[in-house]
């Protein structure tokens, strides 16, 4: 999530607008539960950043923002995210409620916060969906305090063939039936694994990062390959 009002933005926007009220299911289903396992680890990522509040970009319905709280309950957290169906979502969890995170409005390419000013942004399932992907990391850094840590949790390509095949196999052809029995929505799981074909690899990633003068930029893999967190400091 996250991007200008552009057509791809406005598309993005509605897409997660109707998948909101399944966002937690789906995610539950398509990685058997993973999916927390792989945002505490970038929680972690996160928290390793220097004192200071702590952005969590494209938020969704917070998981990655509870995630950080839970591993360091003295930070200010606060959830941003462009769709606000997710946002209401997230505003509905008893734990964001009793975490006491912040949620707003806020798009991933035009960040209404001024420069240094969080000692690290997080995200998850967030850069994919950008109009501009360098602009996106641009914004993350301004906002970003040097010395500070950005983190990203993104889907990737597995980098063995024959674990590549099977696993698009997967993500083609199961994951949008699930989501149209599901969500309602198969055009929203068909996007997704499309989005990820069309993705850059990690190693892409981390040159783009360094191009644009982040330092340290590195990541790893989990998820049997499918999963990359990258980490650069500011």
């Amino acid at each position: 999530m996250g991007a200008l009002t552009t057509a791809k933005g406005e598309m993005v926007r509605a897409m997660f607008t109707r998948i909101a009220g399944r966002y937690d299911l789906m995610n539950s289903l398509m990685t058997a539960g993973r999916h927390h396992a792989w945002r505490t680890v970038a929680a972690r990522e996160t928290v390793a950043s220097p004192p200071g509040p702590i952005l969590d970009l494209a938020t969704g319905t917070a998981d990655l923002a509870l995630s950080v709280r839970a591993l360091d309950p003295t930070r200010a957290v606060i959830g941003a995210d462009f769709a606000e169906a997710m946002l209401q979502a997230a505003a509905r969890k008893p734990s964001v409620r009793t975490a006491r995170i912040p949620l707003l409005a806020a798009d991933a390419l035009s960040l209404p916060f001024r420069d240094a000013v969080f000692a690290a942004v997080t995200s998850a399932f967030l850069l994919r969906n950008l109009e501009d992907l360098a602009r996106g990391l641009e914004e993350m850094r301004r906002v970003t305090k040097k010395g500070g840590r950005v983190v990203t949790l993104e889907i990737t390509r597995p980098a063995t063939p024959v674990w590549c095949q099977i696993f698009s196999v997967y993500f083609h052809r199961v994951v949008p039936k699930v989501g149209a029995v599901v969500a309602g929505d198969r055009a929203a799981y068909t996007y997704l694994p499309t989005s990820v074909d069309r993705f850059v690899s990690p190693d892409e990633l981390s040159s783009l990062m360094r191009k644009l003068g982040f330092r340290e930029a590195r990541y790893r893999r989990l998820g049997l390959g499918t999963i990359a967190i990258h980490t650069a400091t500011v």
